[in-house]
C-alpha cells in the first residue's frame, strides 16, 4: 500500500535541519526473525510535535527505541543530533540517552519518594558522586521546583509520588524529563492510562513544551482524534512500514484509515 504523502516539513521559520534523521531503517531482533521495521524514513524538527499512530505490533515502540539505541538496527541509518546511533559505543550511548527525555505510559516514578525528588532524578546523568548519593545541588532544586510550577503541580512537591492521581504523576514524569535539558522528547503512549480530560491536558503540555523550548516531541498514540488535535504532523505505521505521513492540518480520518486497516491477529510491539 502506498504511503499517503503530504508536505512533511513543518512550517517553522527557524528550522534548518532535522534534529533526528532516520533513513531506510530496518530492524529485526534476531537474524532469522522477520523485520519489525522496514524501510522507515522519518525526520523530527525542533519545535514540532509528531504523533506516531499504529496498532499494537505496528512497530511504534521499536521505532522509538532505535532513537536511543535500544533496538538493533539491521540496516539504514539513525542520526540523533551529532550521534550516529548505529555505530555508538557504550559510553556514547549513555551520552545519547542523557539527551533524550522519555515519558512512559506507567510514569516510572519511585512512589515512596517525594515529587520533588522524582523530578531531581532527571539531573542524575550530570551529577557528581555526592549527588548520586542523594544530595542535590541548590541550583538543581530550584530548577526542579520551577519545572513543577510549569507543569502545574509545584504545590505537590513535598508529597509522595504515589499519592498523586495518574494525570498528576504523568506531569511529574514530564517535569523529570525536562530536568535532563533534553534535545528530544519521546513519549510512548503517555495518555493510555488517563481519562479523556487529563489526556488532553498532558498532550497540550507536551505540545507547548515542544514549541516554547524548541524541542522535537515524538508521541505514540492509539486514538486518532487526539493525534489530530494535538500534533503538528502525523506518521502512521502498519506492519513496520510508514503508510501515512503528513501535516496534521492536511489529514483527516479518511486519510488515516490505512493505519488501522489491519489483521486482527497482528502481534504485540
Amino acid at each position: 500500500m502506498s504511503v499517503v504523502e503530504m508536505a512533511v516539513r513543518p512550517q517553522l521559520a527557524d528550522v534548518a535541519e532535522p534534529h533526528v534523521r532516520i533513513r531506510d531503517l530496518a530492524v529485526r531482533y534476531a537474524a532469522d526473525a522477520p523485520l519489525v521495521l522496514d524501510g522507515v524514513d522519518l525526520d523530527l524538527f525542533r519545535g514540532e510535535t509528531v504523533a506516531l499512530l499504529g496498532s499494537s505490533g505496528s512497530g511504534k515502540s521499536t521505532l522509538m527505541k532505535t532513537i536511543t539505541g535500544f533496538a538493533p538496527i539491521a540496516s539504514g541509518s539513525v542520526q540523533a543530533g551529532d550521534f550516529d546511533v548505529a555505530h555508538l559505543r557504550r559510553g556514547q550511548l549513555r551520552a545519547l540517552r542523557s539527551h533524550v527525555g522519555q515519558v512512559f505510559q506507567q510514569f516510572n516514578l519511585i512512589g515512596r519518594l517525594s515529587v520533588l525528588t522524582n523530578v531531581l532524578t532527571g539531573s542524575l546523568h550530570g551529577a557528581g558522586p555526592v549527588n548520586m548519593l542523594g544530595t542535590f545541588r541548590s541550583a538543581d532544586r530550584r530548577r526542579a521546583l520551577e519545572l513543577l510550577d510549569r507543569v502545574g503541580i509545584a504545590h505537590k512537591a513535598g508529597q509522595e509520588a504515589r499519592s498523586l492521581s495518574g494525570g498528576q504523576q504523568q506531569r511529574v514524569a514530564i517535569a523529570r524529563a525536562l530536568m535532563q535539558n533534553p534535545r528530544v522528547i519521546l513519549a510512548d503512549e503517555p495518555v493510555a492510562s488517563l481519562d479523556p480530560k487529563m489526556s488532553r491536558t498532558v498532550l497540550e503540555l507536551l505540545r507547548s513544551i515542544a514549541r516554547e523550548e524548541g524541542i522535537p516531541v515524538l508521541v505514540s498514540l492509539h486514538v486518532v482524534p487526539l493525534a489530530l488535535a494535538h500534533s503538528d504532523r502525523i506518521v502512521g505505521l502498519r506492519h513496520g512500514r510508514i503508510v501515512v505521513s503528513g501535516r496534521t492540518a492536511d489529514l483527516g480520518a479518511d486519510q488515516l484509515a490505512p493505519v488501522y486497516d489491519i489483521d486482527e491477529n497482528e502481534g504485540d510491539e
